[in-house]
C-alpha cells in the first residue's frame, strides 16, 4: 500500500489566508476576553496536526472546526459565575468591532442553548455551509439545519421580530 503525499500550502500561507476568519469566530463563540485564546489554541492545535492532514481540500472550514472545538472547551473548562441577567454587556472592541451586531442581539446569541449557539455562529460568522457546521458539531447536515433554524426562531422570539 502507498500513501501518497498530500500537497499542503506552506502553514504561514494559510495563517495569512485564514486568521482574520479564526479570530472572528473564536471572538463570537467564546467572547472577545477569551476569544483571543481560543484563537491561539486554535492555531496551535492545527499547526501540530497539519503535517498529519490527508486532505488539502476545504483547508478554512477544516481550521473553523478546529477553533469552535475550542472555544467549546473554554466554555465547559468554566466555572459557572453571576447568571447571564446579571452579567455586563459584552463589548467588542477592535478592528472588528464595527462588524459584530448590536448589543441586544449579542447577548440573545449567548443565551441560547450551546448547541444551537454554535452552530448559527458558525453559519452567520463563520460562513459555513450545513456539511461545515455539522462537521464541528459531529451531527449531520440535517441536524445542523436544525439546530440553526431553532436557534434563529428562539433569536426572532427573544428579541420580538415578526416572521411576516
Amino acid at each position: 500500500m502507498v500513501l501518497e503525499r498530500v500537497e499542503l500550502p506552506p502553514f504561514q500561507v494559510l495563517v495569512d489566508e485564514h486568521w482574520r476568519d479564526v479570530i472572528r469566530l473564536a471572538r463570537a463563540l467564546a467572547g472577545p476576553v477569551d476569544g483571543e485564546d481560543v484563537a491561539q489554541r486554535a492555531w496551535e492545535k492545527a499547526f501540530a496536526a497539519y503535517s498529519g492532514l490527508k486532505s488539502a481540500k476545504n483547508l478554512r472550514s477544516w481550521l473553523l472546526t478546529i477553533t469552535a472545538r475550542c472555544a467549546t472547551d473554554v466554555h465547559r473548562a468554566r466555572k459557572p459565575q453571576t447568571p447571564l441577567d446579571d452579567a455586563p454587556p459584552i463589548a467588542v472592541d477592535g478592528p472588528d468591532a464595527a462588524e459584530w451586531p448590536d448589543p441586544e442581539l449579542w447577548q440573545a446569541v449567548n443565551e441560547l442553548p450551546e448547541r444551537q449557539r454554535i452552530a448559527v455562529t458558525l453559519k452567520y460568522v463563520g460562513d459555513l455551509d450545513h456539511h461545515g457546521v455539522a462537521a464541528a458539531l459531529d451531527t449531520t447536515p440535517a441536524a445542523s439545519r436544525r439546530l440553526v433554524s431553532d436557534a434563529l426562531a428562539t433569536l426572532r422570539k427573544n428579541l420580538g421580530v415578526r416572521n411576516d
